[in-house]
């Protein structure tokens, strides 16, 4: 059991990381893109790196989200 612990622990990490690297990434090429004029596109890639940044923030699973309650 701590195996399958360790290797989840070790897979949410490597998430994050890559998560942080593609947000860092996409940043860069907003950078290029707004010095080369492409404002449109330099918008796209901060999007890009908005969703990135806070991937990690969204619940992952459905049992997380607030039972609403109904008239039914």
């Amino acid at each position: 059991m701590s195996n399958m612990m360790r290797d989840s622990q070790i897979m949410a990490q490597t998430k994050d990381e890559n998560l942080g690297y593609m947000s860092d990434m996409a940043l860069e090429l907003a950078q290029m893109a707004e010095d080369t004029g492409l404002a449109t596109l330099a918008y796209l890639f901060r999007m890009a790196a908005l969703e990135a940044s806070t991937a990690n923030s969204v619940l992952a699973e459905p049992d997380d989200l607030p039972r609403q309650m109904t008239s039914h």
